[in-house]
């Protein structure tokens, strides 16, 4: 059973979402990713194989399809 471990909540859709993970200080966005996401915080989890599956690909088991220019702020 799903329950969120930001707001507590038990209520969740499944979506494909966007991340960007920092690989040896590069940023390096991964795309259509399956997650749970929390209907009440927006929250993504990921279950375990999903987390396994965006290491490999990040540590070069993939070569990307695309490169983007990203712009970069600071606080």
């Amino acid at each position: 059973m799903f329950r969120c471990h930001v707001c507590g909540k038990t209520e969740s859709r499944q979506e494909l979402v966007s991340e960007v993970f920092e690989i040896d200080g590069k940023p390096v966005r991964v795309e259509g990713i399956p997650a749970t996401i929390c209907v009440n915080c927006g929250e993504p989890v990921f279950n375990r194989e999903t987390t396994e599956r965006v290491r490999r690909l990040v540590h070069g088991e993939a070569k990307p399809m695309k490169s983007i220019q990203m712009d970069v702020f600071a606080y």
